[in-house]
């Protein structure tokens, strides 16, 4: 399927000119997209009988089969990189034995990505886990750095094809919410409810941080790629009077996470929102507050996350890894692209050292509890036929990515 770009659509402004070699793609994530990924974690808890879980998984997008077509799509869109990750748990479903057939499968991915003339950036875990590593106690477990950096060790073949950005473990500051889910913990229940997320304990963070510097330093040994790993940072606003509250929040969520990134090639940053203080702690959305179908519309967060970011891992090359919102108001969707690129057009004119841009998603995906309700794709698919809808908002940010390179050679 070729995209072609409707004549109705006007050429966007440049958001910003384009630093030479600026990255400019999407994002999935395997279990999301893939469909029938049995052997994890997420496959288990689904059929588990949560009441946090909306549906299941099941075939999802069926980009297990359907890469090469949803590929096709991004190039023809203009677009030089993807951000995808490689399945743990078809990997190594059961501990120590190992799917050559799996691996076989990524390294066409990445074979696929470079014959098209786009960039693979591989994330080795990407939220789900092998069932059996949950069930062993996951991160927490003694050898839990020896394990992930043997699987590291075994997907190297891939890596080696030619992928030069690899990032080890997703959003390591939510790994204590996927925890806590899989525990049926009460945090759980409230933290979808709309409460407070779980904090993570100094021994998650010493156990996660372990884990990430084990498969980078396998990464380093074996390939000439780019390694670090994903951390998701809001836009922390705060009043004067909220300053203490806004910094405690900070140093619970995100800033160990930050600073465990130091001595890494770069920090894939995601941002969907801002978070904001006052003398009395977190401050609720005013009744005003324009919305998407989950959070507040604020694309403005995205420039002053990535300074933040930048900032507290001491001048690391920042690669945006995700940012996006949910919702089926498409035009939304292309507003927030063209005021979020402006505001990164305004932290790179400000020195920040950002090498790229990757929008979540690619594809309408599986939201995790919440199902395929959120819809976050450039791309949407028919849940029966699978056929792929290319929306308006991937033509405009395709728009907006030659505007930005042209406005760059010039």
């Amino acid at each position: 399927m070729t995209v072609e770009i409707p004549s109705t659509l006007s050429e966007a402004a440049a958001p910003f000119a384009a630093p030479k070699g600026f990255l400019w793609g999407t994002a999935t994530a395997a279990h999301q997209v893939e469909g029938n990924n049995t052997a994890s974690d997420w496959w288990a808890l689904e059929h588990s009988g949560s009441p946090v879980i909306t549906e299941p998984s099941g075939d999802a997008a069926d980009h297990f089969n359907r890469w090469p077509g949803d590929l096709d799509l991004l190039r023809d869109l203009g677009l030089d990189a993807y951000r995808f990750s490689i399945e743990w748990a078809r990997i190594e479903p059961e501990r120590g034995v190992f799917s050559s057939a799996s691996l076989d499968h990524y390294k066409r991915m990445v074979d696929g990505c470079l014959e098209r003339g786009i960039t693979p950036i591989v994330t080795l875990q990407h939220v789900t886990l092998p069932a059996w590593f949950r069930r062993g106690g996951g991160w927490s477990a003694t050898d839990a750095s020896d394990l992930f950096s043997r699987y590291t060790e075994y997907v190297m073949p891939a890596i080696e094809l030619g992928v030069p950005w690899v990032a080890t473990i997703n959003e390591p500051n939510l790994q204590p919410l996927m925890t806590a889910l899989h525990n049926n913990d009460p945090k759980a229940l409230n933290a979808w409810n709309g409460g407070p997320m779980p904090v993570p304990t100094e021994e998650e963070i010493t156990a996660l941080i372990a884990a990430h510097k084990a498969a980078s330093a396998v990464v380093r040994q074996n390939s000439s790629a780019k390694v670090g790993w994903t951390v998701s940072v809001p836009d922390l606003q705060y009043t004067p009077e909220g300053e203490v509250h806004a910094q405690k929040w900070f140093e619970q969520y995100d800033a160990p996470f930050l600073r465990g990134a130091r001595g890494d090639d770069f920090i894939g940053l995601q941002n969907y929102f801002r978070t904001s203080f006052d003398e009395n702690g977190l401050v609720p959305l005013p009744e005003t507050a324009r919305m998407t179908d989950l959070w507040e519309f604020y694309p403005q967060a995205l420039g002053h996350a990535v300074r933040t970011a930048y900032e507290l891992t001491q001048g690391l090359p920042v690669l945006v890894t995700e940012n996006g919102i949910p919702t089926t108001d498409d035009q939304l969707r292309i507003e927030f692209l063209d005021t979020a690129l402006r505001t990164l057009g305004k932290a790179i004119a400000d020195g920040v050292d950002v090498r790229g841009y990757l929008h979540w998603s690619a594809l309408d995906n599986f939201e995790w509890a919440l199902g395929y309700a959120p819809k976050f794709g450039l791309i949407s698919f028919d849940p029966v036929t699978f056929e792929r809808t290319v929306k308006p908002s991937a033509h405009a940010y395709a728009q907006m990515v030659r505007a930005a390179r042209a406005a760059g050679r010039m």
